[in-house]
């Protein structure tokens, strides 16, 4: 997604109508597992196409899906007129009697060197290992030969890293955009199982494949370094399965 222009686009999806779409998108898939992201992943591509916003948060049925998107007003709303209308109406796109449908309000994408921000961000800390992503804490643990390790400090860690230039490696267009301040924290963790489907080829159904792994809440400050890598960073999201609801920060005056 570009940062040229940021947008963030709130809507209030029907659980009704989610908790349908998600047993439709289970059995479309032969019975194959499904999870919440990977439906929403479907849902919002059903809606929008090419154009899915993303990073997206689903938080909670009360408080609805927050994702960042490159759209305007003008051609989100071009967008939401040719959306499938049931995607639509799942997704709460359209006024009904709870809400008035969808909102959307620019987001900055210029941010003053040293302002610091309050964040919170979901996230699938792993690393890459043999057998394909592995849980970046039992991965620490496995290094550690038997010395204790704390699954907050290995997280943040990991944070710390994820966003930091890697030396001798190109610097990608997001990383060195903050720092992350020492209150930064682990509030939430749960183990969890999502689901990744292979790309069709040669006429075979796309499968689904299992990967069970962290579901972490990081939350703290940020200062932030650099003002057009920030405005990448938001734009892009943090860590892996971006598009599956994972990676989207979410910033708060500081206080």
């Amino acid at each position: 997604m570009s940062a040229s222009s940021l947008h963030l686009l709130h809507t209030q999806p029907d659980a009704r109508l989610l908790a349908a779409w998600v047993a439709r998108h289970h059995a479309r898939h032969e019975r194959q597992p499904s999870d919440l992201g990977d439906a929403l992943h479907g849902l919002l591509r059903a809606a929008f196409g090419e154009v899915a916003p993303q990073p997206f948060r689903y938080l909670d049925e009360r408080q609805g899906l927050l994702a960042y998107t490159a759209l305007d007003a003008d051609a989100l709303r071009m967008q939401v007129a040719l959306a499938d209308s049931l995607a639509a109406q799942t997704l709460g796109l359209g006024a009904n009697g709870q809400h008035d449908g969808y909102r959307l309000r620019p987001f900055p994408t210029q941010w003053p060197q040293g302002q610091v921000l309050g964040f919170e961000v979901r996230l699938r800390p792993t690393v890459r290992a043999a057998k394909g992503e592995r849980d970046a804490f039992l991965h620490a643990v496995e290094q550690a030969n038997g010395a204790p390790l704390q699954r907050e400090a290995v997280y943040v860690q990991w944070l710390r890293e994820h966003l930091t230039p890697r030396e001798g490696a190109a610097r990608e267009a997001w990383q060195g955009a903050v720092d992350l301040l020492d209150d930064v924290h682990l509030a939430g963790f749960q183990r969890q199982q999502v689901v990744r489907r292979t790309q069709a080829a040669g006429g075979e159904a796309r499968r689904g494949r299992v990967i069970d792994g962290p579901d972490a809440l990081l939350k703290g400050h940020l200062r932030v370094r650099d003002s057009e890598a920030f405005a990448q960073l938001l734009a892009r999201g943090v860590g892996r399965h971006r598009a599956f609801g994972f990676g989207m920060l979410l910033l708060s005056r500081a206080g």
